[in-house]
Formats: C-alpha cells, sequence, structure tokens
C-alpha cells in the first residue's frame, strides 16, 4: 500500500527534525544584469533562509513560522501534497530569525 493511495495522513515530525519550506524568491537570485541564477547553481558555499512549517518534540531552538539559516549541503528534500519541503535536523541549523528573540547580534532581516 503506498501513501500517495491512501486519503491524507497526519504528519508528526520526530525528534530533532524541522521541515522547512524556502520560499520561491529565495530559491532563485538575479545577478546586477537581470541574469536569473538557479538555486542550483554552485557558488562558494551559500547559506540559505527557510521558514519553519513543522518541527518535532526535542527541537529547542527554532519554532513553527521562524526563519532558520542553513546549508544546502545538509538537506533532503521532501514532497508533501504537491509541495516541496526541506527536512533538517536541529543541528544543521546555523542561525533562527524570530521576532521573539532578542537583537543581541545587532543583525536583522
Amino acid at each position: 500500500m503506498s501513501v500517495s493511495s491512501q486519503a491524507k495522513l497526519p504528519i508528526k515530525m520526530l525528534n530533532d527534525r524541522l521541515l522547512v519550506k524556502i520560499s520561491k524568491e529565495d530559491g532563485e537570485r538575479r545577478s546586477s544584469g537581470g541574469i536569473v541564477i538557479p538555486a542550483t547553481a554552485q557558488v562558494a558555499k551559500r547559506l540559505v533562509w527557510a521558514e519553519v512549517v513543522a518541527l518535532g518534540q526535542n527541537v529547542r531552538a527554532a519554532e513553527a513560522g521562524d526563519n532558520v539559516l542553513f546549508s544546502p549541503d545538509d538537506r533532503f528534500e521532501v514532497e508533501v501534497q504537491g509541495e516541496d519541503y526541506i527536512m533538517l535536523r536541529e543541528r544543521d541549523l546555523h542561525a533562527v530569525a524570530a521576532s521573539r528573540i532578542e537583537g543581541s547580534t545587532g543583525l536583522y532581516l
């Protein structure tokens, strides 16, 4: 029995896993000349921001709705109901941006 043949099932994230979604704008960039640079283009080691959609019970540093910074090399892609998401471990996060966090670095998104 395949998952696609069943009715919609609820999903529970486990342990330290996060399900995040990269916005369409963040997936592609434009050069100063207007050329579209796809998200898959290799440009040094560029980190990516994404929004947390769901998280496991052991995640402590982020909450649903937060923006997190991670390396695209540390990701696993998954499709849920026709939408593409990325599965991460909490230890793969480099930073968390949220309104509830005190501005200790002086940097803001």
